[in-house]
């Protein structure tokens, strides 16, 4: 049994990492450091959890506990300092996205955990949604022939702004480090690292706010790659728009784990993961300009289980995590890049 820390207990935690670790028979959670200490509680008992220990400090619990795993859901300017902490107390690591702030940062930690002999994971769960897989394996298949075009969205509405930390301004806060490394990330794993990079990103809600809109393109010779997020989308959400020599998949709506989550149905229930028939894509195929073929796809189950399928066999040295340091530490290059292209105006060179 793998005992679990958790560090924060905001939407993150209670959403994408307790029921998890609640439905697993590999990791057991035994501490949580919040200063929610009745809501940590009362969160885990209704998932059967009882004799946690809460902290009230991210030291103390490092100090004090018997854990084996420490999970990082903190807001993102504590990543680092976080981490590094936990490898120096013999903890292995699971990291929210964004990893860090910065690629140094990105950089150091994986010598640390390197020399320390210890894993440290990025929680990049969103390759394990339904419509990305789907994508993959339409690719990975050659139904969309070459690829020409990828187009990303991940577009809400929330006009105005909350009170949370993502929303205000600070580091590695807004839309760029909150849904932009989920976006970079699929992209990455479909087709690598970019040649260059332009990126625009706005503060359309608040003057000198924090970042609520980015358009970002990934320039790979003849294919270019459009990932977008914005917060002043009212109708369906356009997913995927992908055009190749072969074919093209055009695909509305979001993964429907989030939600799920959100309504308190929990994974590994009847259900979970499977989206409904009417928001399946379409692939579109043609044998020449004037037959144009159309038929929806079956969208693929998405299961954010096997991010801890994964972190368990990388724990227990059976096979390395999916997402490589490497990816890791590029992810966090993209994000430097595409505020220096957004401030500079230009295309930046990714070296």
């Amino acid at each position: 049994m793998i005992k679990v820390a958790m560090i924060g207990f905001g939407f993150a935690a209670q959403t994408f990492h307790l029921p998890f670790v609640a439905a697993s028979t590999v990791f057991r959670l035994v501490a949580v450091s919040s200063r929610q200490p009745e809501l940590v509680r009362q969160s885990a008992a209704k998932l059967g959890i009882y004799n946690l220990d809460v902290f009230g400090d991210a030291e103390e619990m490092l100090q004090s506990s018997n854990a084996d795993l420490v999970i990082i859901t903190a807001p993102n300017a504590y990543h680092y300092p976080l981490a590094k902490a936990s490898l120096l107390a013999s903890k292995h690591v699971l990291i929210e996205k964004p990893m860090v702030t910065t690629s140094e940062q990105a950089r150091d930690l994986f010598d640390l955990a390197k020399q320390t002999q210890l894993q440290l994971c990025v929680f990049q769960n969103r390759r394990w949604d339904g419509d990305f897989l789907t994508v993959k394996a339409l690719i990975d298949h050659g139904k969309l022939g070459s690829i020409r075009l990828y187009e990303s969205h991940f577009d809400r509405f929330r006009p105005n702004v909350r009170q949370r930390w993502r929303e205000q301004p600070g580091e590695g806060t807004g839309i760029w480090y909150d849904l932009g490394p989920h976006l970079l990330d699929q992209a990455l794993c479909l087709f690598g690292k970019p040649e260059a990079i332009t990126t625009r990103l706005l503060s359309q809600r608040e003057i000198d706010g924090a970042c609520d809109y980015a358009h970002c393109q990934l320039h790979y010779g003849n294919r270019e790659v459009i990932l977008h997020a914005s917060l002043f989308n009212s109708a369906s959400n356009l997913k995927f728009h992908v055009q190749g020599t072969e074919g093209s998949y055009l695909k509305y709506g979001l993964d429907p784990q989030e939600s799920q989550l959100k309504s308190g149905r929990l994974p590994g229930t009847e259900g979970f993961g499977l989206e409904d028939e009417a928001d399946f894509g379409t692939l579109y195929q043609a044998q020449n300009p004037d037959d144009i073929s159309s038929v929806k796809v079956p969208t693929k189950p998405g299961d954010y289980r096997a991010i801890y399928h994964h972190l368990a066999m990388a724990i227990t040295g059976q096979k390395p995590f999916p997402v490589t340091p490497e990816e890791a530490i590029l992810l966090v290059q993209l994000l430097e890049l595409g505020e220096q292209s957004s401030r500079e105006g230009k295309t930046i060179p990714c070296l």
